[in-house]
């Protein structure tokens, strides 16, 4: 339930930061999340790379949508991909590397700051 609210939550903030601010704001909105809320290494990983992957495939889809495709057929074809469609998989799979990293970049800041507790198990 704790990686569905931080997807969620690294969505709607990186939703909102980039609406006013760059793309890459988006990253620092997985950072952010990462940072606040403690979770293992894997799961800040995922929730930035759900979180900014599904935000930037909708939005892309949503684009497609709005334009008839007339934009992402062109810009698919300066990258020689057969249907537009892939266009938007491969914004998906960036955003998502992007977001997943700046989760796991604010997981691994939090563990240099907090302290954990040695079990000893002998």
């Amino acid at each position: 339930m704790k990686i569905l609210f931080k997807i969620i939550l690294t969505a709607a903030l990186a939703y909102l930061l980039q609406y006013f601010f760059p793309w890459w704001t988006g990253v620092i909105a997985a950072f952010i999340v990462a940072l606040i809320i403690k979770s293992s290494w894997i799961n800040d990983f995922l929730s930035g790379f759900l979180g900014v992957g599904l935000l930037w495939g909708i939005m892309a889809w949503m684009i497609n949508i709005q334009t008839n495709s007339i934009l992402t057929s062109k810009i698919a074809m300066l990258f020689s991909l057969d249907n537009a469609t892939y266009l938007i998989l491969i914004t998906g799979l960036v955003g998502g590397i992007a977001g997943g990293l700046g989760a796991l970049s604010g997981n691994q800041i939090k563990g240099l700051f907090t302290k954990e507790k040695i079990v000893k198990r002998y």
